[in-house]
């Protein structure tokens, strides 16, 4: 399996590039420096590290050209690139700020980011798949319910919510063609630079490991995973989810 992980330089993209790359997939990590790329997929087993910048359309072509070429196709595009609330409120979870105090700057950024970056990779990417006799997969990650209607959650959380409307139709869109879409998230808050310094686990609130995203992305790669389509998948309840779709069979 040949597998572009945007993002892929620390969080859950380094985890999921990662678990890929220990289970045998040969992986093309992006990031917007491509000497920090290179230098993450440096300690993967086979990785490259390329640089890409998912807001800028001539980036996006480069960068999937040159993962193509060096990977010798692409069988996977995991579209994780993002940025997060500390971006525009380094302390949003603790002091959230209204969204009519959102730097318009600010809120751009992170739209074009985890929306409109979205669009550019996969837009450049499924063409070529479609081209393939294997076709292909697509794995947009997501992240929970509450960002999008949690106060203080400007524009991160619309971005989000962009995000999944995107995936569900293109998942429409790409029906019975032999390129597969689904949404991933962790189910929770994870321990990414995405945490404002300030956020602590209080009563109720635990923050997840990255590495939580390991076992689902592995098996979205695998054989098992053939033609799954249209699936929103909460990696904190892969396990049990699995087990439901077998008992399903």
């Amino acid at each position: 399996m040949k597998v572009l992980v945007t993002g892929g330089t620390s969080g859950l993209g380094l985890a999921m590039a990662s678990a890929l790359a220990e289970a045998g997939a040969t992986v093309a990590l992006t990031g917007r420096s491509g000497r920090r790329a290179s230098s993450v997929a440096a300690g993967l087993p086979g990785a490259i590290g390329i640089e890409l910048d998912v807001r800028d359309e001539s980036s996006v072509a480069r960068a999937v050209d040159l993962a193509e070429t060096r990977l010798g196709g692409i069988d996977m595009l995991v579209n994780n690139a993002g940025i997060g609330m500390r971006s525009v409120d380094p302390h949003f979870m603790t002091r959230p700020q209204g969204f009519w105090e959102v730097p318009v700057d600010g809120f751009r950024a992170v739209v074009e980011t985890n929306l409109t970056g979205y669009f550019l990779v996969a837009r450049e990417v499924v063409p070529r798949m479609l081209a393939t006799p294997g076709g292909g997969r697509i794995v947009n990650i997501a992240v929970s319910e509450t960002t999008m209607h949690r106060a203080g959650f400007v524009p991160y959380g619309p971005s989000r919510a962009g995000s999944e409307s995107l995936s569900r139709i293109m998942a429409a869109d790409l029906r019975d063609s032999g390129v597969t879409v689904n949404l991933l998230l962790p189910g929770g808050a994870t321990v990414t630079g995405m945490l404002p310094p300030d956020a602590v686990p209080g009563e109720g609130r635990t923050f997840l490991d990255p590495t939580v995203m390991g076992p689902p992305i592995v098996w979205l790669a695998s054989d098992d995973a053939a033609g799954v389509h249209d699936e929103r998948i909460v990696a904190v309840e892969f396990e049990s989810w699995l087990r439901e779709r077998k008992r399903g069979w």
